[in-house]
């Protein structure tokens, strides 16, 4: 069950001041939903290691935490900008021919598909706004997009993806 802001901030203070526990708290708090994410947008080969690297750097720059927006905002731009750090080491960032995202259901499978057939930029959007039920306005600065951008983005994506289901070429 998700905290409120205040909850975690008062934990990443903890946290900034060295109280393991406190940040343990966060990550458990967290790291489901930020799993969730990076599987989907680094694929589940890469998804273990980003989020490795993403809850290092927030335990690193916990006291960066301001609560201004909320704590999973924050720990998912770490985590996204991980991603895009490794996709660059990593050329191609996620590549659906060698398998893409794995699921188990034949519903989720052919989804899995079609977000792999989007670029970075619209999966991360649309698997945030759609799949995660953030707002436009938090996927925006956690992409660093104008929210008209976004709102653009994930139009795009959701037209993709229509056209993908309806067996048209995209």
């Amino acid at each position: 069950m998700p905290r409120g802001n205040d909850e975690d901030l008062a934990l990443s203070r903890r946290a900034a001041a060295g109280d393991r526990a406190a940040f343990g708290l966060l990550v458990a708090g967290h790291e489901r939903a930020l799993r969730a994410f990076l599987s989907k947008v680094a694929g589940p080969d890469h998804a273990e290691d980003v989020a490795q690297e993403a809850f290092l750097k927030a335990w690193r720059f916990a006291g960066r935490y301001d609560g201004l927006s909320r704590y999973s905002t924050w720990l998912t731009r770490i985590a996204w900008r991980c991603h895009l750090d490794s996709a660059r080491k990593r050329r191609p960032a996620f590549d659906p021919d060698e398998g893409g995202i794995q699921e188990s259901a034949a519903g989720s499978a052919v989804v899995s598909d079609m977000l792999a057939r989007l670029d970075q930029r619209e999966r991360a959007a649309l698997v945030l706004c759609e799949g995660h039920g953030w707002t436009h306005a938090e996927t925006a600065e956690l992409l660093a997009m104008p929210l008209g951008t976004l709102k653009s983005t994930v139009a795009r994506a959701k037209a993709k993806c229509r056209e993908m289901w309806l067996g048209e070429e995209v």
